[in-house]
């Protein structure tokens, strides 16, 4: 048998393309652009900007949970008696009914937390709880401290101390206590707070100034005491200022203010009269 050679196929001759061109798609195969990697997959991106994203996602939700943050909600958990306390105090109807007298009072520290705070059964039968406003009911005075126990440690803490709250002198009036006025911060008082002149509810001040909603039906004193004092914080330089520059020219005042002149008839009188 005669030999045979065996011709090798080229494949791009089997797809019918000239030589040439066949030519040039290799050479462009082994000399071409290198291949670009591979691009990263959609979990790779996330885990590459997870920290950049992830902190501008962050900002808005801080946001919004700050601003649901309750300012009335203590900073911190000491319940030490400081130089600054808060008070408020709720009434009950006695008598005929139009008769106020303590039936609940609570005090508390300059950042809001409770040193004192207590139901009173009052000298005379309730005859109104005042439920709706008060939060007062006939069960809550039932294992009350008496008036006068109460009343002996709440004047105790008060003494030497600054005393915050709204209508003061309504809540020393039921607690038949009184207080130097110096020492008296009333927000129901306060000149910036005043509106035309007149005074206003610790719920629309505790609205405007404090963005917080109080006093929606029954009345927390707990809540109204720690407004007060949150009140009196936000504004306390600018207060204790006033405070001091009112002190400072009622002094002067009497500094100025001319002595009484001793009545010409007593200057006459002669204690040992001679006789004639």
């Amino acid at each position: 048998m005669g030999s045979s050679r065996v011709k090798q196929k080229n494949p791009s001759n089997q797809l019918g393309l000239n030589p040439n061109w066949a030519q040039l798609q290799q050479k462009l195969k082994s000399h071409g652009p290198k291949p670009k990697p591979p691009r990263p997959s959609n979990n790779a991106q996330a885990q590459t900007q997870k920290p950049i994203l992830g902190k501008r996602k962050e900002r808005p939700d801080a946001e919004l949970d700050d601003s649901r943050i309750n300012p009335l909600v203590p900073i911190n958990d000491d319940s030490s008696v400081t130089d600054v306390i808060g008070m408020d105090c709720e009434m009950v109807g006695v008598g005929q009914g139009n008769k106020s007298a303590l039936g609940r009072v609570s005090l508390v520290n300059k950042w809001g937390n409770v040193i004192y705070d207590e139901f009173v059964c009052p000298i005379e039968r309730v005859v109104d709880f005042r439920t709706e406003i008060s939060g007062i009911r006939p069960q809550d005075l039932r294992k009350a401290k008496d008036f006068q126990v109460v009343q002996k440690t709440v004047a105790e803490i008060m003494k030497g101390r600054i005393l915050v709250g709204h209508a003061l002198h309504n809540d020393l009036k039921v607690l038949l206590l009184s207080h130097p006025k110096k020492d008296l911060r009333d927000t129901s008082e306060y000149q910036p707070f005043l509106k035309e002149g007149g005074r206003r509810a610790l719920r629309y001040l505790a609205a405007e100034f404090l963005g917080v909603q109080i006093q929606n039906g029954e009345h927390c004193p707990i809540d109204d005491a720690r407004a007060a004092m949150l009140l009196y914080q936000k504004n306390r330089k600018v207060w204790e200022k006033s405070v001091k520059d009112k002190i400072r020219l009622q002094q002067k005042r009497r500094r100025r203010k001319p002595k009484k002149k001793a009545k010409q008839g007593d200057l006459l009188v002669d204690h040992n009269p001679s006789t004639s």
